[in-house]
Formats: structure tokens, C-alpha cells, sequence
């Protein structure tokens, strides 16, 4: 296969040049282990200060964050709302399940998102011994299939959770996409949960994300539950130092601005084309397709994605930081070569 610019994950993008100047400063001597050091603490106090939270801590994967985030939430009967889509129920190997014992009672969800309505239908076995009791909801933002929540359907999920006695979590790892697509604020996002994640990996990190404890009484479980879950790396200050970088001049903002712009491009740029579908609203850095599976299989001779449904051949595009307008271009040029009759 020709050398060309995945388009398959924003995972598959390189380190911020910035991020690794960081990386490169903060090996610089000795420092303590564990996140006892002066940079972690520093960052940890700007992560607060941005979100308006509790308390913040950094790890070193998105798995990690997510099953570290509900474990803060959960009664040991207790299960998770969660839709059929989201990354904890399809993508992370039942590790939810099997690291904190819990069960995932998944949601139908065509866009990506779940509903109030949807949340219900679970709470009708409240009080039967025999089903695992719902206890916390969880929301990602975007979701799996590129769409944002709006604020006001975020609100009116964590207004729902509140009065039922539920917690909410939000998957984050694409939350500064989010915040650039609804032209919000971090804060105005993490005011819509208990505990969030916010992602660094797939907006020009090489490995870091942070845990957002904004519900009061959680944050001094984290320490304990973090350790118990493998998730407390002991050279913290290179996980601190990326985040650094990234909150640095809101970099977060820049890199998650960019890549939005150019999954629009690529979105625009096939909307006129013969064959070719979008099938979701773009919202973030991710383009979701219907094409004939001849063209894809065509396409993917010189061009790596994913095929996102088989069954009816629909393909995911993503844009990263460093997606330029030339990869855009030469991507679409392919596609309409392709795709003509």
C-alpha cells in the first residue's frame, strides 16, 4: 500500500511537536515518583481550575479512565446505562465487567446518543434482587458515531439521572472535539456529570488523559481505586508534562479545531459525489459514509479506514491534528475516481 495519511483513527496521528518538547523538558534530572512531583501538581491545579472541579488525576489510557471513573460511581450491585455503541460496551474487552464486577445494560442508539427514555426502561427493575440495580449513566461526548450532544440534551439527561438517583459519567476522550463543535466550554460540558475524562491520546498526545471528579466526597477514593486498577503510572511527570502542553495556550483547542475543520472538508467535499452517503451529521473529527462495497475495497488499496458496518457498508473517516488540507484533497480526489461510474 502506498505510504499515505490514515484516515482510520485519530490514534493513528503522531505526537504534537509541542507535546514532545514538553516530554523532552520534563526529562530533565530527577523528580519524584508517583505524582508527587511539582509538574503533576501544577497540572492537576489547572485541570481544577479549567473545569470548576473537585479534583482532577491524571492516567495513562482511555480504558483506564473509563473503568477508574465508574468504579468512583458504583455500588458493588450496581449497573451502568450505557448505549449500544459506547466504547465501554463495544471496544475495551469487557473490562468494566471484569475489573469492577459490574454489568452494562446497554440502549439502543442510532445517532450514537441515549434519551431520558431510553434511561427509563431500566429503571422499571428497581428493587428486584435478581437484576442488577442501575446505578450510574454513562454518556460520550461525541459519541462513537461522531455526533455531539447538545448542551441542553446533556442537561436535561444529568436533570433526569438526578432526580432517579443516578450517576452520571462522561466518556471524554474526544471531549475537546465536542467542546470545539458546540463552541462551549470545558467547564459548561463537566458541569453535566459527576466524573468525566478528558483525552489527550487522540488530540496530539502520546498517552495521557485525566479523570474530572467534579461530585463532592469522590476525589479521596481516587488515590486507592487508581493503584488497584493499575492506572498510577510511577513516572507521572511525563503524563503531566503532556498536559501541560496541551493546556498550555489552549493547544487542546487548536489541535481539536483543526481536525473538526478538516473531517468538514472531507464531508463537504463528498457531498456531491455519486454514490456516496454521509449517513451522520458531522460534528467532531469523524466522517461516517455509505459507499458500495466495491468502492471500498478500492478505496482501501491505497487509502486505510475503517469499515465501521459491514453489513451496510458503512466506512468511518476520522481527521486528526495534524490532517492537512493536501491529505483532505488527495483523499477525496481518490474518492470520486473511485466512485464514478
Amino acid at each position: 500500500m502506498t505510504q499515505r495519511k490514515s484516515f482510520g483513527s485519530d490514534n493513528h496521528a503522531g505526537v504534537h511537536p509541542a507535546i514532545l518538547q514538553a516530554i523532552m523538558d520534563a526529562n530533565q534530572g530527577d523528580a519524584v515518583s508517583y505524582g508527587a512531583d511539582e509538574r503533576t501538581e501544577q497540572v492537576a491545579a489547572r485541570l481544577r481550575e479549567v473545569f470548576g472541579a473537585e479534583d482532577a488525576f491524571l492516567v495513562p489510557n482511555g480504558s483506564g479512565a473509563n473503568v477508574l471513573g465508574l468504579s468512583l460511581l458504583l455500588g458493588r450491585h450496581e449497573g451502568v446505562i450505557c448505549a449500544e455503541s459506547a466504547h465501554i460496551y463495544t471496544d475495551e474487552c469487557g473490562a468494566p465487567e471484569r475489573l469492577i464486577g459490574t454489568k452494562l445494560l446497554a440502549v439502543p442508539s442510532p445517532d450514537g446518543k441515549i434519551t431520558p427514555e431510553g434511561i427509563a426502561v431500566y429503571l422499571a427493575g428497581r428493587g428486584d434482587d435478581h437484576r442488577s440495580q442501575p446505578g450510574v449513566v454513562a454518556v460520550t461526548q461525541p459519541t462513537e458515531m461522531g455526533t455531539c450532544y447538545a448542551l441542553a440534551e446533556l442537561r436535561k439527561i444529568t436533570d433526569f439521572c438526578r432526580a432517579s438517583d443516578l450517576r452520571v459519567y462522561l466518556d471524554g476522550a474526544r471531549l475537546g472535539n465536542a467542546a470545539v463543535g458546540l463552541d462551549c466550554s470545558l467547564a459548561e460540558l463537566a458541569e453535566c456529570a459527576d466524573v468525566l475524562s478528558f483525552g489527550g491520546t487522540k488530540n496530539g498526545a502520546m498517552g495521557a488523559e485525566a479523570l474530572i471528579v467534579m461530585r463532592s466526597g469522590l476525589a479521596e477514593d481516587v488515590p486507592y481505586q487508581r493503584k488497584q486498577l493499575a492506572q498510577h503510572t510511577s513516572k507521572m511527570r511525563f503524563v503531566a508534562a503532556q498536559f501541560g502542553a496541551l493546556l498550555a495556550g489552549d493547544l487542546w483547542h487548536a489541535n481539536a479545531a483543526h481536525a473538526n475543520a478538516m473531517a468538514r472538508r472531507l464531508a463537504e467535499g463528498v457531498a456531491d459525489v455519486d454514490g456516496v452517503d454521509v449517513v451522520h451529521p458531522v460534528q467532531a473529527n469523524a466522517v461516517f459514509a455509505r459507499l458500495d462495497p466495491r468502492h471500498v475495497a478500492a478505496l482501501q488499496q491505497e487509502w486505510y479506514f475503517h469499515v465501521w458496518d459491514e453489513r451496510d457498508s458503512v466506512v468511518r473517516w476520522m481527521a486528526a491534528f495534524d490532517t492537512t488540507e493536501a491529505d483532505v484533497d488527495a483523499f477525496l480526489a481518490s474518492i470520486r475516481t473511485t466512485a464514478s461510474p
